[in-house]
């Protein structure tokens, strides 16, 4: 991970205001493989999965911790993004008339 040195403040919110746009296209690109997902799915168990959603939570907490950041923020920050996620898979499943 690369950090950028600032001399102002200014430099300093450039540099967030970037990192915040590829924060958010990631989460869109994230998002694309969900409904890519919910074509492999005939269940809503299945877009549930729960064991997947632990493994996730564990991985992301694990690397949070090799990055100095607290684990806590990326748990809660997952559970909401995962939360919403999965509510827009069970409505692709769903569009595609399978329930």
């Amino acid at each position: 991970m690369q950090i950028n040195k600032c001399d102002t403040l200014q430099e300093a919110r450039n540099e967030i205001d970037i990192v915040d746009k590829e924060i958010v296209e990631l989460i869109a690109k994230r998002n694309a493989y969900i409904k890519q997902i919910a074509k492999f799915k005939t269940t809503i168990e299945e877009v549930k999965a729960e064991d997947r959603i632990s493994d996730i939570i564990s991985n992301v907490r694990a690397q949070a911790i090799s990055l100095d950041l607290s684990p806590n923020l990326i748990n809660d920050l997952y559970i909401r993004m995962i939360d919403e996620m999965v509510e827009s898979e069970i409505a692709e499943v769903k569009n595609a008339n399978r329930f």
